[in-house]
């Protein structure tokens, strides 16, 4: 079985009713996915929380301990975009660690799927766009230390430029950032990755697919990376509400069937992260997500 990270704390966090970050798809994606027999109980490992000090591996000392002691500035919390609170922290480093669960498991496996993350925008030493600390860069200097791998590629599909993850891989020898993203969209300055790929806004499934495709394609014969952390955001859908992209339900499982399939082609662990996605309507928001499960289930 494929197997899924998945914590209560990742929905478990109070937020104003007009806020826009949809707090509860995580819950509400783990029970569509039991309901609709796309995953049993079984499949799911529950992360412990992430140290302060693992965290440390990536970002600036300061403003981790700032952080979780709930002591940053006004200014740099309005920039992340939450309120603080304990339940911010917990369900963080939760998350945080989530991920490298995620990949470690996917090592074993050849595929592990994460209920959440993607908090691409983090940067060494602040936070911004609903991201804290950056789970994938996290997990890859993680996993590079434990497992002694030589090349770790963050291959980013979601809508808005992983600029957090751009300017942290630069930091990191062996790990490779590519995104894939709307140019009209957040954030306005972006940063330079190892390979941006910007696509104009209104991009349907067939320009969309042929960038992934050949893209990936070329990163996997250049770099032959020891594992894949996959970004599956699922904001590139023509109607998310922060999106500019136009693409379909259906081109969404074709573009993780499509990745997933060349991870697997070519002998690469995958760790798949479920990424961006804002709607208030939250059933058609697990339809989206869930394309990611149903590609694996395809495949293994």
């Amino acid at each position: 079985m494929i197997p899924l990270v998945y914590h209560a704390s990742y929905s478990k966090l109070a937020l104003p009713s007009h806020h826009r970050f949809p707090t509860t798809k995580y819950a509400r994606l783990y029970q569509y996915l039991l309901d609709n027999q796309l995953a049993v109980a079984a499949q799911f490992h529950a992360p412990s929380p992430m140290t302060a000090e693992d965290v440390m591996l990536v970002h600036q000392q300061d403003y981790v301990e700032q952080f979780i002691q709930g002591s940053l500035a006004s200014t740099a919390l309005r920039r992340i975009g939450f309120p603080w609170s304990e339940a911010l922290v917990e369900r963080t480093l939760h998350s945080v660690s989530g991920t490298s669960l995620t990949a470690h498991l996917a090592l074993q496996t050849c595929i592990a799927l994460h209920l959440t993350g993607g908090y691409h925008h983090a940067h060494y030493d602040f936070g911004s766009g609903y991201c804290i600390f950056n789970d994938l860069i996290i997990a890859a200097r993680k996993l590079m230390a434990e497992q002694q791998l030589h090349k770790v590629l963050i291959f980013d599909c979601d809508v808005h430029q992983g600029d957090g993850t751009a300017t942290l891989s630069h930091r990191h020898q062996g790990i490779i950032s590519c995104s894939i993203h709307c140019k009209e969209n957040f954030p306005s300055r972006k940063q330079q990755s190892h390979y941006d790929i910007e696509l104009k806004k209104g991009s349907d499934d067939r320009a969309y697919q042929e960038t992934v495709e050949q893209t990936l394609e070329l990163l996997i014969r250049l770099h032959q990376p020891d594992l894949i952390l996959y970004d599956a955001g699922v904001d590139i859908h023509q109607d998310d509400d922060l999106g500019h992209l136009k693409i379909s339900k259906q081109g969404l499982y074709q573009r993780d069937l499509t990745v997933l399939s060349m991870a697997k082609a070519a002998n690469i662990p995958v760790a798949a992260v479920i990424g961006g996605g804002y709607s208030r309507d939250e059933l058609q928001l697990s339809q989206r997500h869930s394309q990611l499960f149903i590609a694996a289930n395809h495949l293994w």
